[in-house]
């Protein structure tokens, strides 16, 4: 099988499946697995699929118009570890006593389960992250409520919107489906996209935490523009001319 071919028969078992670790697209393809994961990776770079935890995923949800949310578990798995550092990195803006959001993405999870017992108040719409939460006796945590959006195990709708415009806090901690250099922040679907837009304008400082792979991505429905965040937290593999952009338009990045 030549390279281009076993491309394509990557690309066809990763949409055909939604997902498919490594192991398997080695037997399947008569390569080794670190032929595999090298392949994944150019893949990856060229926007056909998305690399997770010990395997890849579809990206032609992105590809359509309004777009599913992809369930929890999954993105729990993807990119875990360069969520993991930027979780890590984002709750050192925290600092006692504040008063922040944070939405329902597994980075935000990552971040509730990291962050220290001090005394805060937490705003969100994330079931995981108010369970997560829920043992830390110092930090108060508020939940929307909402229309529950099972896939994301997030609130979302009317109820969720008019509850985040009760409150005001001094920081959002927010990822997203999409960065584009010109159009700013997008999500898969409209629900998701109305909840981050409330909570981007309730608050002093907006951290998006974005690992590289969301960078260049127009996903379905518009959130923000690149002008109204304060500061992105992504993975070193952001490209250096996308690096220099966003400096540029005064955009604080910190890369982990």
């Amino acid at each position: 099988m030549l390279v281009a071919e076993r491309y394509e028969r990557i690309v066809q078992l990763v949409n055909e499946r939604g997902s498919i670790r490594v192991s398997e697209l080695s037997e399947l393809c008569l390569v080794t697995e670190e032929t595999i994961r090298r392949d994944l990776d150019r893949l990856e770079r060229a926007g056909r699929l998305l690399r997770s935890h010990g395997g890849a995923v579809s990206v032609k949800d992105h590809q359509s118009q309004q777009q599913p949310e992809i369930p929890y578990s999954e993105r729990e798995i993807t990119h875990a570890e360069e969520k993991k550092r930027i979780a890590h990195e984002a709750i050192k803006l925290i600092l006692p006593n504040d008063r922040i959001l944070l939405d329902a993405s597994s980075t935000a999870w990552y971040m509730a389960s990291n962050v220290p017992d001090i005394p805060l108040t937490v705003l969100t719409n994330s079931i995981k992250v108010a369970i997560e939460l829920s043992s830390k006796e110092k930090i108060q945590v508020i939940s929307t409520g909402g229309i529950l959006a099972a896939r994301s195990l997030s609130y979302v709708g009317p109820l969720a919107e008019r509850s985040l415009d009760a409150y005001h806090v001094d920081k959002a901690f927010l990822s997203c489906k999409g960065v584009h250099l010109q159009r700013g922040i997008s999500e898969s679907n409209e629900l998701q996209a109305r909840v981050k837009q409330k909570m981007i304008g309730m608050a002093d400082q907006v951290i998006v935490l974005a690992d590289s792979s969301k960078f260049g991505v127009q996903a379905f429905t518009h959130v923000a523009d690149l002008d109204d965040v304060d500061t992105i937290i992504t993975d070193r593999r952001l490209s250096e001319d996308t690096l220099n952009y966003l400096t540029e338009r005064a955009i604080i990045v910190t890369t982990v």
